[in-house]
Order: C-alpha cells, then structure tokens, then sequence
C-alpha cells in the first residue's frame, strides 16, 4: 500500500462550456444523481441550463462537491455537460485502475476524507485546492484490478436488488390503480374520516414533546418512519407528564400514522411495541374501522392519485404541510370488501418481498462493500493474492 496525493490520483477536468439549446437533453445536475449509486438514471432540462456548465465525457466521474454530506457520485452515461457544483473526474491510470476509480470516489474511505475538508454553512463545498492535498492509501493495480472485479459484482448485485424494489412497487401501484382509478374518475368516494373509529379520530400529536425524559414515553416523528416502516432505533421519550397532556393521540397496535407536516405522505403502521406511544404535531393518527381492510386503507393513501392530491393541499410558509380537516374530508375509493382483501394480500406479499431486498441490501451487501474499499481490509487482500500467486 503507498500512499498519494489526490491530484496524482485524479484528473480534475474544468473544461466548461455555456449550454445551447440542444445541450438540455444530454444535461445532469446533482438533482439527478442518486445517493449510493453510481447509476444515473435521469437527465435532461425543460430549458437549457442557465450559466456555464462543466464538459463530461462518457464514463466520466461525476462528483457532487456542493453539500458532499449527501455522498453523489456516479459514473456518466454520455458525453454532455455537468453542474458547475460538481468536478468531472478521471483516473490517473499510472496510479489507479480505471474501473477500481469510481469505487474509490465512492467508497466511504475518500467521501468521508473529503466531507472534512467541506466549507461554508449553508451550503458546504469542497474546493479543488484543498481536495488535491489529501492523502490516500492505494493497492497496486494488481491488486486494485482483482478489487474491481468483486467490488463490480457485488455493486451489480445491489443495483439488481433495487430493481426488484421499484418492480415490486410498480406491481403493487399497478393493481391498486386499476381499481380505484374508475372510482375517482366518477367521485364516488367516501371521506376518510367515516372509515375511522369514533372514539379514536383523526388527530394529531404533542406539540413540544421536550427533552429526551429517561425511561420516559415514546414518541414517534417523521424521521422516524422510514421505508414505510417505524425505526425505533432512535426514538425521543417524553415525560410522563407533556403524554397526559395529549393522551388523545396516544397509539395503540395496528394503527396507521401519515405524516402531515415537513415530508407529507409517509405512512407505517404501529408494531406491538409501540402500544401507549405518541406522536408529534407533524403525524396525524388514523384508526381504521374492522368493516374496512387497513391495509387496503394504506394502499389506497400511498397511491398516485391521492399523494398528488395532498400534495396540492399542502399549505404554508415556514412549515409546509396539510392540515387535519383536510385530511378528514380526504376523498377514498372505496372497493367491495373482497376485492379489498385481494389488493391487500397483494400489497402484504409484496411488502414481504421488499423487507427481505431492503434487509439484504441495509445489513449484508453494503458490508461486503465497504469490507474492500477499506485500506486495512485491502492490506489483508493484497497479502491473500501474493500468497495465491507465490503458491503458484
């Protein structure tokens, strides 16, 4: 392992140009790079992009040095042009693998490196002169073409567990549409407030749930619902005291929580353990009656149609969000209970599906991943493949 300066690592292309009007098709800005993924999946502006813009070239790495926090990276599809908030990157192929490359940039080891080094409060950006600076531990290219090789296969694996991901939604999207498309097409809808029950209306949640209260009451906030799910890793707990104040909006098992304020329309159910929680100002709690199927219920609010719908309701300056009355008069198609139950043990089967792919790809495959872009663990694996080569 030898240790180089960025710069004798990477060329940091500047070559810009001012966008004609073609020049909008084959355009990418970081809003269209993805945070783990070195895949680009959009491009392209209504208008042609204002100011000059960075020249990229087909298999290029493009990296977001604008609030590098949110770790963009990927590998350009095309020749065109890149947002000036980002470099245009290539290896210097004396030093680096060119394949080995963007699994570098991408990697941990040098994002984390690079993320110190940021500057500026609002919008922290890493300049060049501070970047070419730093050093890092390289293999040798034997060893980082063999590393290129499983680190490829693995990041192919990922990308393949993502398809399955979005494929399982649109599945699951597809079915629901087809039956409660014709429903809103003619207004025949019920408000979602008769499907509550009416002891446990629709409410939201404590205002100022305080300090963190030791052995205190849970209380469940929208950065706490996550994948469609509650991530009880880190939840605040409140005084016995502020959950009394709003006992109304107390959770019992199996209800439905859709956040209303921030990012609205992110729904999960309550588990079990979270029995006697509560919740903030920004989700409102829904109980749904047994005469309907819950999950038929969920289905229906995290469908197109009736996101778009909340999404034009949301009002505010400082807070954007939706607010409760709204929400109680939100208009649901409502299917004959059988095929209420068909669509959920659709969308029961599916969310199994994707539990399993969002596990492998949260506990196992990025494991793997980092396991090699460390340079300790690439130590270990230098010294396995001089062994294997010695041993002819």
């Amino acid at each position: 392992m030898s240790k180089y300066r960025f710069e004798q690592i990477a060329i940091n292309s500047k070559e810009k140009k001012k966008p004609t009007e073609k020049d909008r098709f084959t355009y990418i800005g970081l809003e269209h790079l993805d945070t783990g993924s070195l895949n680009v999946t959009r491009f392209g502006s209504d208008v042609a992009p204002i100011g000059e813009k960075l020249i990229m070239r087909k298999d290029d790495v493009l990296f977001g040095k604008r609030r590098a926090y949110q770790k963009k990276v990927a590998i350009a599809p095309f020749d065109g042009i890149f947002s000036a908030h980002g470099m245009v990157l290539r290896p210097k192929e004396d030093v680096v693998d060119k394949n080995f490359f963007p699994l570098f940039i991408s990697s941990d080891y040098f994002l984390d490196a690079a993320i110190k080094i940021s500057v500026g409060s609002l919008s922290p950006t890493i300049n060049w002169r501070d970047l070419k600076d730093l050093e890092f531990e390289m293999p040798d290219l034997h060893t980082q073409k063999k590393l290129a090789e499983a680190l490829w296969a693995i990041n192919n694996t990922i990308e393949s567990y993502k398809k399955l991901i979005f494929a399982t939604d649109e599945l699951v999207k597809s079915q629901f549409i087809e039956n409660i498309q014709p429903l809103l097409d003619i207004r025949e809808t019920v408000p979602l407030d008769r499907l509550i029950e009416p002891d446990r209306p629709i409410t939201y949640g404590i205002l100022k749930p305080g300090i963190e209260t030791h052995d205190g009451v849970p209380v469940v906030k929208v950065k706490d619902i996550r994948n469609e799910r509650i991530d009880e890793s880190d939840l605040l707990r409140t005084s016995t005291e502020i959950d009394h104040q709003y006992r109304r909006s107390r959770l019992r098992n199996g209800d439905l929580l859709i956040s209303i304020r921030g990012t609205v329309g992110r729904i999960a159910e309550v588990p079990k353990t979270l029995k006697n929680a509560n919740i903030t100002q920004d989700t409102a709690r829904l109980s749904i009656k047994a005469d309907y199927n819950k999950t038929f219920v969920r289905g229906v609010l995290e469908s197109a149609p009736i996101q778009r719908d909340m999404e034009k309701n949301i009002r505010g300056v400082a807070v954007k969000g939706i607010n409760i009355g709204y929400l109680r008069q939100l208009g649901i198609p409502l299917c004959k209970r059988n095929v209420q139950d068909t669509l959920a043990q659709i969308y029961v089967q599916a969310d199994k599906s994707k539990f399993a792919a969002l596990s492998c790809l949260k506990h196992r495959l990025p494991l793997r991943f980092q396991h090699l872009t460390d340079p300790s663990r690439q130590r270990e694996f230098s010294q396995q493949l001089s062994q294997e080569n010695y041993n002819g």
